[in-house]
């Protein structure tokens, strides 16, 4: 593999994920990281003009580069998740593009679920709406560890620094309730560019970083938990090769901490314990792995151990074990949560049946505030549920271990996601 090729491997990838009310810009502001960063082909620039032509768009409409649904396209708004993928010398990055709807909460929920960092879009004309809650509050439940406020469209307010710095004061009001380690304001205007990649020489007033480098730079390595090493097995390798005619390893993901050989390990649900023989990333022996490699280990001592165990370290810190778990649920489908209903649950690598047992609160996403009485879930809402599951899990609250920590229902007749949990 050439220098180069490796290097890009080896590059810290963020995940990012934007949100905000309609028509605030989040399209057009991927657009504009994508195409000042240069990581748009001539190709795809030639056929957004193109486009941008036939809509009777004056300037070139960047936000056509992540609205691929034709529905998109011709309402001007976002729908579904978009991914997209782009890298700059510094880093690798993917942006889930989520749609601004209120009906749309759960896919805010998907994109957003596995980023570090949540880009939240506020037209400067509007300031602080519903939905820039809403939005906030999804980010901090979700334990996205850094927020970025977007104040944009500052062209359409002259670049006027007292709108910027009154909608940061707002915001800041409200971020009190919401538990996000970090919290940031940049002023853009990401039709124009303004503090996207490039400076802003309209706003002198503004002495922070622009969009593109706080994302090249904020720190990201300390928001996997080094701590409680956490190895979920999705698999039990058995080659029985002449090559390898007794090796059996246990593949799977590193959920949090790091384990090297030598390092005494409990299998849950049995309790019994070995020590790590050997670590191996395809034909490679590594002396140690964590978080979130994929590695096999192998263990010194032939236990019996399945998909669906849980590697820990013995004297470390353990998970929870247990039946009963209370989850934050996002409901996904179209059909209600019944009450008492039988849902199949995953998590990490294990599969169960479970029940809600009770519903004890329905999230007012609009003010922030429980609702006792309104136990009617339906898709987009957000409730606090109790679930009695037919067998042990091995987890960790959501704000320790989000891997750990989250899982989501099937319908067992349909295998349809009807919801994702965040355990409490």
């Amino acid at each position: 593999m050439s220098g180069k090729a490796s290097g890009y491997l080896d590059m810290e990838l963020l995940r990012f994920t934007t949100a905000g009310s309609v028509d605030d810009g989040k399209s057009t502001l991927i657009g504009r990281l994508l195409y000042d960063s240069k990581a748009i082909f001539e190709d795809q620039m030639e056929a957004i003009e193109k486009a941008s032509e036939r809509s009777g768009h004056e300037e070139v409409n960047l936000a056509l580069l992540t609205d691929g649904l034709r529905s998109e396209r011709e309402q001007g708004i976002t729908i579904d998740v978009a991914y997209r993928y782009f890298a700059t010398p510094k880093r690798k990055f993917i942006i889930a593009d989520t749609p601004g709807h209120i009906q749309y909460t759960r896919n805010m929920v998907t994109g957003a679920s596995t980023a570090n960092v949540a880009l939240i879009l506020v037209d400067a004309r509007q300031g602080v709406l519903e939905q820039t809650l809403r939005h906030a509050y999804i980010a901090s439940l979700l334990q996205i560890p850094h927020v970025i406020f977007c104040i944009n469209k500052m062209d359409l307010v002259n670049y006027d620094q007292i709108t910027f710095e009154t909608i940061r004061k707002d915001i800041d009001a409200v971020a009190s309730k919401l538990s996000v380690k970090d919290i940031r304001f940049v002023p853009i205007s990401a039709l124009n560019g303004d503090n996207v990649v490039d400076r802003s020489e309209k706003m002198d007033w503004y002495d922070g970083p622009t969009l593109m480098y706080l994302l090249e730079n904020i720190h990201i390595s300390s928001d996997i938990n080094h701590d409680n090493f956490r190895f979920p097995v999705q698999y039990v390798i058995r080659p029985q090769s002449k090559e390898w005619p007794d090796y059996r390893g246990y593949g799977g993901r590193l959920a949090s901490g790091a384990i090297k050989v030598g390092d005494e390990v409990t299998v849950l649900p049995s309790g019994f314990s070995s020590k790590v023989k050997s670590i191996n990333l395809m034909d490679e022996q590594l002396e140690y792995a964590f978080a979130p490699q994929s590695v096999a280990l192998t263990l010194e001592d032939d236990i019996d151990i399945s998909r669906g165990d849980m590697l820990v370290k013995t004297n470390n810190g353990q998970p929870q074990v247990g039946q009963d778990v209370d989850v934050m649920l996002c409901w996904f489908n179209e059909r209600k949560l019944i009450p008492r209903g039988k849902y199949v649950l995953r998590h990490t690598s294990a599969e169960a049946r479970c029940m809600v047992k009770d519903i004890q609160f329905k999230m007012n996403i609009n003010t922030l505030e429980k609702d006792l009485d309104d136990k009617d879930i339906s898709m987009n809402d957000i409730a606090k549920v109790s679930l009695r599951v037919t067998k042990p899990l091995f987890f960790d609250s959501y704000n320790v271990n989000r891997i750990t920590g989250s899982l989501i229902l099937v319908d067992e007749g349909t295998n349809e996601t009807v919801a994702a949990g965040m355990i409490i």
